[in-house]
């Protein structure tokens, strides 16, 4: 069932419109099917939309569609996940032969990685190994699909505070991985690198913060590296190569931000059709946690600061948390800069804010008319890339402090989409 829910923006005579489709019921017992670092929970390849959660009794399920279509195909796999730890999600590409890759139910744990038996099917073959090699204890794995039809992998090799990041390249005219990178950011045995990628026109950007050990607190600052080459080298904004692997010495920081900020790990950024990298999180320098803007323009770093949140809360300890306010995701479209974000708030709605970049004044709208707990924001990426439509994960989740479980009814998975965002414009 689709329903249509009309929001008035700020342009004359326009609506952002929006629909949602129902998929199916998921786990809700805490956050494993929602976290932002799923990368990708929702994706599109040649028309056709796929997802994958967990269902109430732990089994990964697969979906599809035609984009815009109100029946999914849905698929219960043979696969489980322990989903009582929120770090244990599902990710999911589709490669240019589109065969889906589905990768699940790691922290500190073995890999596991499967893909499926045919094109444009759900039905997936054996776990397998990618290249045998530094795949003993992953956590947090990504794909991302780059311009040449090539898919990037990225995960921690390694326990929190102390681990390193890997990279691993699929072909898919050999449908072979390799390995790109064994230590591309380096922990010195003494800190991680949580980072966030996103891959434009001109390459591979990542960014992160340094964490000196389990402790959310120890965050700090927000480092930056590019590359040109499809994950070969790496170089700074000045283009001064990085000599590998990077460490907490050789880093170009975007922006300094000391330990015990609240600042927060893992968030999201996007680059504009310039190259401009920009990055989005949350830290406290005035008494209160804000979401923030690191984005370079002309060479040079730029911090943009909200107002949204009012309540002051900190950041410590281990474990997925319970904070007042989601991790941000990021579009950018010519001058116009959204975040997708929840807030207690603002009745933990899924929100939207946004800008032009020119005014730098912030409007809201509430995309969801509905709570959605403890959700945090992920959205279709490649059809955002390819359309410039916003079509959003969703799911109303709890999570408990520090990897706890709440007792909750299953609650539906959902997939809201806008077809138009608001405009701003510049005064």
């Amino acid at each position: 069932m689709f329903l249509a829910v009309l929001f008035f923006s700020v342009v004359a005579n326009a609506q952002l419109k929006t629909k949602e489709s129902e998929i199916g019921l998921g786990w809700s017992n805490n956050s494993v099917n929602t976290v932002i670092f799923r990368n990708s929970a929702l994706t599109s390849f040649k028309g056709i939309q796929y997802t994958a959660y967990y269902n109430p009794e732990g089994k990964m399920v697969l979906a599809k569609r035609k984009l815009n279509a109100k029946k999914w195909d849905v698929l219960e796999t043979p696969y489980s996940g322990n989903v009582k730890d929120a770090h244990n999600d599902i990710s999911i590409a589709i490669d240019v032969d589109g065969y889906l890759h589905v990768s699940w139910d790691h922290h500190d744990t073995r890999l596991r990685y499967a893909k499926s038996k045919a094109p444009f099917s759900l039905e997936l073959g054996n776990e397998e190994a990618m290249t045998g090699k530094d795949e003993a204890k992953v956590t947090y794995p990504e794909f991302h699909n780059l311009p040449d039809g090539k898919l990037l992998f990225c995960y921690r090799s390694g326990a929190s505070g102390r681990g390193n990041m890997i990279m691993k390249m699929y072909d898919v005219k050999t449908q072979k991985w390799t390995s790109l990178q064994n230590n591309l950011i380096d922990g010195e045995n003494q800190r991680s690198a949580y980072w966030q990628i996103c891959v434009g026109k001109k390459g591979i950007y990542i960014s992160w913060v340094w964490r000196e050990s389990w402790d959310v607190s120890t965050n700090h600052d927000i480092c930056y590296a590019f590359s040109a080459d499809g994950g070969k080298t790496w170089e700074k904004t000045t283009g001064e190569k990085y000599n590998l692997p990077i460490t907490k010495a050789t880093a170009e920081h975007a922006w300094d931000v000391p330990q015990k900020s609240s600042l927060i790990n893992q968030t999201a950024m996007t680059v504009d059709d310039s190259g401009n990298p920009y990055i989005t999180t949350y830290w406290n320098n005035d008494g209160i946690p804000q979401y923030k803007v690191v984005y370079l323009l002309d060479g040079k770093w730029n911090l943009l600061n909200t107002n949204f949140h009012k309540n002051a809360f900190s950041l410590g300890g281990g474990g997925t948390k319970r904070i007042p306010i989601s991790r941000p995701e990021i579009l950018v479209n010519k001058s116009m800069l959204y975040l997708l974000y929840r807030d207690e708030e603002r009745d933990n709605k899924i929100t939207l804010a946004y800008t032009n970049l020119d005014k730098k004044q912030w409007e809201l709208q509430d995309v969801s008319q509905f709570t959605v707990g403890q959700w945090e924001p992920n959205f279709d990426k490649e059809l955002w890339k390819e359309k410039k439509q916003l079509h959003i994960f969703s799911q109303n989740v709890s999570q408990a402090d520090g990897e706890g479980l709440a007792k909750v009814v299953p609650q539906p998975v959902k997939v809201i989409e806008l077809k138009k965002l608001p405009l701003l414009q510049a005064k």
